[in-house]
């Protein structure tokens, strides 16, 4: 029988080795991965909470001016008006229920000025409106062809959508989804 000539230490510094590869591999397969799945679930959610009260204050200014807007710069500044202040401080008569359409953001609060920004990159929301041109012939009694009337409408329909994919809201072509999100 062949006796093993390597000395004890070599062997408790392979085994010292062989632990501290197995504790990165461990942090490399579940660790990192558990931290990056939970990151990309709260941009997520984030960035669809933040979409759902800028479809709400398009809703509101849609409801104040006749239009959307397709200026975040100006929807911003209008959640900060007085109008949409009175709205979020009001009541319901019958059920005493708060009247605030924007819900609260994952921190817990609701504020205006973090609804620029999608989460993950802090990129801007894109917001699109549409332009509807509408042709009418104008004939007389008799059958004559007078002129073409041509009516212009801006903003009847919106688009937002988040720079990192996570859905949109709104149809600028299909009434059906003028303001329901691509997630619900």
């Amino acid at each position: 029988m062949v006796k093993n000539q390597d000395p004890w230490y070599v062997h408790v510094g392979l085994y010292v080795v062989v632990a501290i590869l197995v504790v990165i591999l461990i942090q490399v397969a579940v660790v990192e991965p558990r931290e990056i799945v939970a990151q990309e679930k709260y941009n997520k959610s984030e960035a669809r909470l933040r979409m759902k009260n800028l479809r709400e204050a398009q809703l509101l200014f849609f409801k104040k001016n006749e239009k959307f807007t397709n200026n975040l710069d100006e929807l911003i500044s209008f959640i900060n008006t007085p109008y949409v202040d009175s709205i979020r401080k009001s009541f319901d008569s019958l059920s005493n229920r708060s009247m605030d359409p924007f819900v609260n953001l994952n921190s817990g609060v609701f504020t205006p000025e973090s609804l620029y920004y999608s989460p993950k990159s802090h990129q801007r929301f894109l917001l699109e409106i549409d332009t509807t041109t509408s042709y009418d012939s104008v004939f007389t009694n008799r059958g004559k062809f007078i002129r073409i009337d041509t009516t212009v409408k801006i903003g009847t329909k919106f688009r937002l959508e988040d720079p990192d994919g996570y859905g949109h809201i709104g149809d600028l072509y299909n009434d059906a989804l003028k303001n329901t999100a691509s997630w619900e």
